[in-house]
């Protein structure tokens, strides 16, 4: 069991808080200034509180507040060497937080998929155990350089915002073609998760599996015909680029106040 503390208990943080409940293996605190962020969270953590002071006492803390409070809230812990601060901050390097603290610090970009344990993560720092248990249990994550947080803020953390923009586009076809709202949304929901767990599961290159679904003058490649001739692909990349150059002008802020 590890002993935790998440600090920030919106859309992010209570979708750790609840991710995290879903093994009933971990001690953990919730705390934000919002009474009602801390209901709505309780039944998924062994406590909730509106004291920083607190959440000192866990092994690993999360900091789930917008980037420019992290350093400042960071600043009002106590917390020890021994102890793991966990930042959760697009654009706040792990230099900037080092003079605030002397916790071991660990930089995450999480997304919303913690909530069911189909998080997708992006980190950078000195990952102990106790992390490794907690990230584990909440999703999958990649240990990458921390110049390269900008680029995965964009990919992990933006991108499911992407795919649900998507999804609604296939779903939305499909109501227009005749499909109930309903069954268009689960079928187009599902295809995108079997999908992902395809690609995931696999050895084979993307490229390979859109071939393994394409018959020759079947219905998928025309379909396909049209994504190909289209401009979607540079679309898709340009709403990454513009997600990853926002990162890096939040970080620029942070590092020049």
């Amino acid at each position: 069991m590890v002993d935790a503390s998440v600090i920030g208990c919106g859309h992010m943080g209570s979708a750790l808080v609840k991710g995290l409940s879903q093994t009933g293996r971990h001690s953990v605190t919730a705390c934000d200034i919002d009474e009602q962020a801390l209901e709505d969270v309780s039944e998924y953590c062994t406590r909730t509180t509106t004291d920083l002071a607190t959440t000192t006492e866990a092994d690993v803390v999360f900091v789930v507040v917008k980037p420019d409070l992290t350093a400042e809230i960071v600043a009002d812990l106590d917390l020890s060497a021994e102890q793991t601060l966990v930042s959760i901050a697009a654009g706040v390097s792990m230099d900037v937080l080092k003079n605030q603290t002397d916790a071991n610090i660990v930089r995450v970009m999480p997304n919303l998929a913690a909530e069911n344990g189909h998080m997708a993560a992006a980190v950078s720092g000195e990952l102990g155990d106790d992390v490794r248990e907690l990230l584990n249990d909440v999703g999958v994550f990649v240990e990458i350089d921390e110049a390269q947080m900008d680029i995965a803020t964009a990919v992990n953390g933006s991108g499911p915002a992407f795919v649900f923009y998507l999804l609604k586009a296939m779903a939305s076809a499909g109501v227009d073609s005749g499909l109930p709202p309903e069954d268009a949304r689960i079928l187009a929901a599902q295809t995108f998760k079997g999908a992902a767990e395809t690609v995931l599961r696999s050895d084979r290159e993307i490229e390979e599996l859109v071939d393994a679904v394409c018959s020759p003058k079947g219905t998928t490649i025309e379909g396909m015909e049209v994504l190909w001739d289209s401009d979607v692909e540079e679309t898709i990349g340009n709403a990454v680029t513009a997600a990853e150059h926002r990162a890096t002008e939040l970080a620029d802020k942070v590092d020049n106040e």
